[in-house]
């Protein structure tokens, strides 16, 4: 079920700035997943990259981790409230990834897929331009299991549902396919500095 999320205090210093309305400054790193931790198999792990039902290719860890990195510093938002500053990923944007598939962008909608069956829908603007990366490091280190490794889709901008999870593959759609979240009530786009959390929020 949806939920209007957790409460915190707000800082009084410049870090205020930062925090979207509604949000709360968290120093930890909460673990929110719609289900159970999926196990990968890493000797199996696939990324395919799909353009309506059809596959265009599909890569193995060892050559996906080959294709060019991109590193981001960004703040990342929740949509139950919480904003982590300063976080540091490193993986593979989007444009390398279609790049190094030989794709131009057929339609304006991607939707995210991921290993437990978690989809998101994200739009390619939101993720050109190493705006969104599929990361495979977080803060130096291999993406632990419960935050979504060893691969998660990172669109900061966004709230971080949009982010998915233990992700396997991005497809392009006719039309902008809402997701999991989005079926169960989330806003379709999820801007934090609009507060665009559930479906009807402006």
């Amino acid at each position: 079920m949806a939920t209007r999320g957790f409460f915190g205090r707000r800082p009084a210093d410049d870090a205020a700035k930062r925090l979207p309305p509604g949000q709360y400054l968290e120093r930890g790193f909460p673990v929110l997943s719609a289900g159970p931790t999926p196990h990968v198999d890493m000797a199996s792990w696939t990324f395919t990259l799909k353009v309506g039902p059809r596959p265009v290719k599909k890569w193995t860890w060892g050559q996906f981790t080959a294709l060019p990195r991109t590193a981001i510093h960004k703040d990342i938002h929740c949509v139950t409230k919480w904003t982590k500053l300063d976080t540091d990923w490193d993986g593979v944007s989007v444009d390398a990834i279609l790049a190094d598939a030989g794709v131009t962008p057929p339609t304006p909608w991607l939707l995210a897929h991921s290993f437990d069956g978690y989809t998101t829908n994200v739009p390619y603007k939101d993720v050109a331009g190493d705006m969104g990366i599929v990361a495979t490091s977080y803060d130096g280190a291999p993406i632990s299991p419960d935050h979504g490794g060893p691969a998660r889709l990172l669109v900061p901008h966004l709230y971080f549902w949009k982010s998915a999870k233990w992700i396997n593959g991005l497809q392009f759609t006719e039309r902008d396919e809402p997701g999991f979240w989005e079926l169960r009530g989330y806003h379709i786009y999820g801007d934090p500095w609009r507060e665009q959390r559930f479906t009807g929020d402006p």
